[in-house]
């Protein structure tokens, strides 16, 4: 009975640890709940055993029996501990393991993080400390070790020590890629400076571009457009003021900053072009269909026509086949409206436009239906 209980209890221990790993770093497979009532049956056996281990030597001796009985309560309960662990036995020597290393892991990531903080005071890295992708390194890495120092159990260290890890080769590439930085900087300061030169270039085709709308077409074509060479004229100011913000932090060894405002040169310039764009597309257009108007419309009729027949031939006319009929009557409308000296020839193109985008709109549909069946 003592040799049943104690390899019970050698066992129930080894599960045990396993099970408090497990729940540690992978809690989703709800070990713990399955485990509770095996424990719960070694307990009992033990406590039978103690009853009988700890009789008093003045009193009787138990029956042979009881010893027997406690006996085989001992060794059923080995069997389901037994079972228990064979069935998760992989996971829960893995687990085991982890717990193992987790220590050795903490140790390894917190030395390689100090040896790259250290990396910053050699002197020809110090010029790279106010850089603010190293300096954001930098910190990330002094963060993620405190959460490991505070860290506790298995999961929670073995996660921080990852953080750290990943935080420590970061601070490694901000570092390597420093070095690079000014060049990139004076490079890219260069280019938008080039770029910039291009957009004041075709912004300055906006003004005649927008006359022209206004000589030879409705002034409803391009009341929208009113304000545009304004706000392109806004947006290049802004851009040249970011851009010399831009060679000035450049000058001052002040990389990263100088690409930062690049990147906001980029953004307005992309902004002003789009402006001037609108307006140099829209004359471009609008001349298009006044030189050709039929080919605007055929275009939407070829289309509704395939509309059509894809509804025949999908069995789908009894439902979209009105719906698409429908569509004549808006392509006529748009037609019958282009009269006068100077038709609306941006009205009629996008009321053509809208039909085509609705009928783009049924065919996808029409085409879910039939792939969904």
């Amino acid at each position: 009975m003592v040799a049943a209980f104690l390899d019970m209890d050698r066992r129930q221990s080894v599960a045990e640890a396993g099970v408090a790993e497990s729940h540690e770093i992978a809690p989703e497979r709800n070990l713990l709940r399955q485990w509770e009532p095996i424990r719960q049956t070694c307990y009992r056996a033990a406590e039978g055993y103690l009853q009988l281990a700890h009789t008093d030597p003045d009193q009787a001796l138990a029956p042979a029996a009881a010893y027997d009985q406690v006996t085989r309560q001992i060794s059923d309960a080995t069997r389901i501990l037994d079972e228990f662990y064979e069935n998760n036995r992989g996971h829960l020597e893995h687990a085991t393991a982890l717990a193992q290393t987790a220590p050795q892991l903490a140790h390894r990531v917190r030395a390689d993080a100090q040896v790259a903080l250290e990396a910053l005071q050699a002197p020809e890295r110090m010029s790279f400390a106010h850089y603010p992708s190293v300096r954001t390194a930098a910190d990330q890495v002094g963060a993620v070790l405190r959460t490991l120092d505070s860290a506790r159990g298995t999961g929670a260290v073995r996660s921080a020590a990852h953080q750290v890890e990943e935080a420590t080769k970061a601070l490694r590439q901000a570092l390597s890629e420093a070095p690079g930085r000014q060049a990139e900087a004076r490079n890219t300061v260069a280019s938008v400076t080039t770029r910039s030169s291009a957009v004041r270039t075709r912004a300055s085709g906006l003004p005649p571009a927008y006359s022209a709308l206004l000589r030879e077409f409705n002034a409803a074509s391009s009341a929208d457009l009113s304000g545009n060479e304004q706000q392109a004229h806004a947006l290049l100011e802004r851009a040249e003021a970011r851009l010399d913000e831009a060679r000035r932090a450049a000058a001052d060894a002040r990389p990263e900053l100088a690409l930062d405002l690049a990147t906001e040169v980029r953004a307005e310039l992309a902004a002003a072009e789009d402006l001037v764009d609108a307006v140099t597309d829209r004359l471009a257009t609008l001349r298009a269909v006044r030189e050709n108007p039929r080919a605007k419309v055929d275009e939407v009729r070829f289309r509704l026509r395939d509309a059509q027949l894809l509804a025949v031939q999908r069995d789908l006319a009894a439902e979209w086949g009105s719906v698409l009929d429908a569509q004549l009557d808006r392509i006529d409308r748009a037609v019958d409206a282009l009269t006068g000296v100077h038709p609306d020839y941006w009205a009629y193109v996008r009321d053509l436009d809208a039909v085509s985008d609705f009928i783009a709109g049924v065919v996808e549909r029409m085409r879910g239906r039939t792939d969904r069946t």
